[in-house]
């Protein structure tokens, strides 16, 4: 990653918000008028999804009215998170649902040209302390898991798709050696295109923090940077924001805007340069912050002076 684009997720833009901005084109014209190189799709709710835009026909208008703005997709996120029981579960010893609805987004990104597809673990990060956890055991849970995201990356690069896979305090596998575990596994059955999500905010919650970890916690000394050594070479995606140590009312990183937090920026920059991502994208991740519009301005600014000093 010697450039940098800057992009923004959509999410920003309906959860948390005293009036979400529902309309996709909306918020195109205004990342245009703001200079940001892209956008990161939230395929859910009231933005473009497979059930939005269900033909090629659909799909290829979408794509020219995201170029028409002069931006890009830098990813997608999709809507998974209904995989939380037995039968349908991303734990099922057969999660038919879950692959079949993850090849669908597959196509989906595909026929827009994005090159890159999130995932997270979709349970609690008490989850093996549940009745249903309990009787499937941790290392058994891990390693479904680890089968799951197997068959999906094999999925994703029939489409020539990364996977990316957003660790964070609010999801079950949250420590850094956990982490390492999962990515190096799923990697390890034959998957380069398989890798983590280095979300700044999260990564300082799960190693300096350690929210949510359970059981005893597993801090690391040089908190988000030293997380990111060990990722590095396994990061297919960047997303970019401040961190003030607290989580949300969601059990998850709290998403402060950058300068307001506890992160030293000018140390991961650089790192994260080096990291061996595949892709120039960072984009910013402001999930659940309130009035996500009033400070997109003032994003985009801070990362212009972080890409002129590290990404010229």
């Amino acid at each position: 990653m010697a450039k940098a684009r800057i992009s923004i997720g959509t999410w920003a833009y309906i959860f948390n918000q005293t009036e979400p901005t529902n309309d996709f084109h909306v918020i195109l014209h205004k990342l245009q008028d703001l200079g940001y190189d892209g956008v990161e799709l939230g395929s859910f709710g009231p933005h473009p999804s497979p059930v939005s835009h269900p033909t090629k026909a659909s799909r290829d208008k979408l794509k020219k009215t995201i170029a028409d703005h002069g931006l890009a997709l830098s990813g997608i996120a999709v809507d998974l998170w209904a995989f939380k029981t037995p039968g349908v579960s991303i734990m099922d010893e057969i999660p038919a649902a879950y692959c079949t609805a993850f090849l669908g987004w597959c196509k989906f990104a595909a026929d827009l040209d994005v090159k890159t597809i999130r995932v997270d673990t979709v349970l609690a990060p008490n989850y093996f302390d549940t009745d249903d956890g309990k009787k499937l055991g941790y290392q058994a849970g891990m390693d479904r898991l680890v089968a799951v995201w197997d068959k999906c990356s094999k999925m994703a690069a029939d489409f020539g798709l990364n996977v990316c896979w957003e660790f964070e305090p609010g999801f079950v596998f949250n420590k850094p050696s956990e982490i390492v575990a999962v990515v190096d596994a799923v990697k390890g059955k034959g998957n380069p295109n398989f890798g983590v999500l280095y979300d700044t905010c999260h990564a300082h919650m799960c190693a300096a923090i350690g929210a949510n970890h359970q059981g005893e916690k597993e801090t690391l000394p040089g908190g988000a940077l030293d997380l990111l050594g060990m990722l590095k070479g396994k990061i297919t995606h960047v997303h970019v924001i401040d961190s003030d140590g607290s989580l949300n009312e969601h059990n998850t990183s709290t998403h402060n805007p950058f300068g307001t937090g506890h992160l030293k920026f000018d140390q991961l920059f650089p790192a994260l340069q080096a990291a061996g991502v595949p892709n120039d994208w960072w984009c910013v991740d402001l999930c659940f912050w309130p009035d996500a519009w009033q400070v997109t301005a003032d994003s985009k600014k801070f990362l212009d002076g972080m890409r002129a000093k590290y990404a010229a």
